[in-house]
């Protein structure tokens, strides 16, 4: 035990502590082992977004933001009270690696992410909004301090605050700056790539101006991250956004059936949809294609075994309260 306790946080598994974690939770900033990840994949993307370290893709900088915040404490912003001798008679007990996943690891990583019962609620002094919240990280992102800014969004803070007196948001902002690693996690919460200012100018343009190209490129590659992840899973192509080539279509094996009648009332069908419907259409797609991307590094990663619990795997997109009845089916 006293050889966990040693080892870095990038050496250990955020939950349970268990030794040499091969997963990460994106946009919770911590790694995590098989069993835990196990958890973590059925509570869904809207609470826990996992991505294999070995045989996920990665960009560069939002690999290297994973590993900062993970080495930088942002597990102690989800485990607050845990960490406080003065809250410590609640009962709340952290489990250890060989505790069981069910109920153990369970209960408490549902408590940790979904429920949000060890953070810290209490208002940062003078705080006491998502207005002043979000002010504040619309401050924060021109600085490297990525710590903050996790703490801020995991409060409510929006990553698409327009700020009144600014004219921008805090990705314009982390553009301008050339803060990639605050690129990444404001685009992980929602931040929008292709958001104007009050000037009409995008995080593309302020990176630009500031001679930040590779950034500039990479918030490109973030613009069209859901048609390219979900080209590359169809015919694993990716396109050459550098050169302006933004969309690959896949051709199918089969091009007779992509002129059959089926085929067209389908394509209608799809042109028929309102905008905020084939949004929440695309959305789930990717949703789905992350799922069985992660299903398949999961089968790797335990050599096919039949062996695996049911109760690990995680068959389909798991419900979420925040969607309709008619969406979650």
């Amino acid at each position: 035990m006293s050889r966990v306790k040693g080892r870095t946080a990038t050496e250990v598994c955020a939950d349970c502590s268990a030794p040499d974690p091969t997963w990460a939770s994106i946009n919770r900033g911590v790694l995590i082992c098989d069993e835990c990840c196990s958890v973590h994949r059925s509570l869904g993307r809207h609470i826990s977004q996992i991505k294999s370290l070995n045989k996920g893709q990665w960009s560069p900088t939002l690999l290297s933001m994973v590993q900062h915040l993970a080495n930088h404490g942002a597990n102690s912003i989800w485990e607050h009270s845990l960490l406080d001798p003065s809250q410590s008679k609640h009962g709340k007990k952290k489990p250890g690696p060989r505790d069981q996943v069910h109920p153990v690891k369970a209960e408490f990583i549902r408590s940790k992410y979904q429920f949000l019962q060890f953070i810290n609620k209490q208002k940062d002094g003078d705080v006491n909004s998502i207005d002043d919240l979000s002010k504040q990280l619309h401050s924060s992102v021109r600085t490297s301090n990525l710590e903050t800014c996790l703490r801020l969004l995991s409060k409510g803070a929006d990553p698409n605050y327009f700020h009144p007196e600014k004219g921008n948001c805090p990705l314009h902002v982390a553009a301008q700056s050339g803060q990639p690693l605050q690129v990444e996690l404001l685009v992980i919460y929602g931040a929008d790539p292709g958001a104007f200012d009050s000037n009409g100018k995008t995080p593309i343009d302020h990176a630009k101006a500031e001679l930040y190209i590779d950034l500039a490129d990479r918030i490109l590659e973030l613009h069209y991250e859901l048609t390219d992840r979900l080209a590359y899973y169809v015919c694993k192509r990716k396109p050459d956004h550098k050169n302006g080539i933004h969309f690959i279509i896949p051709e199918m094996a089969d091009s007779s059936l992509d002129l059959s009648e089926l085929a067209k009332q389908a394509k209608l069908k799809l042109q028929a949809l309102p905008n905020h419907l084939f949004e929440e259409l695309a959305m789930d797609v990717y949703d789905e294609v992350d799922r069985r991307e992660n299903d398949e590094h999961w089968s790797q990663s335990h050599d096919n075994s039949a062996v695996v619990s049911d109760r690990q795997g995680v068959p389909f997109l798991p419900l979420n309260p925040d969607f309709s009845a008619t969406r979650n089916q």
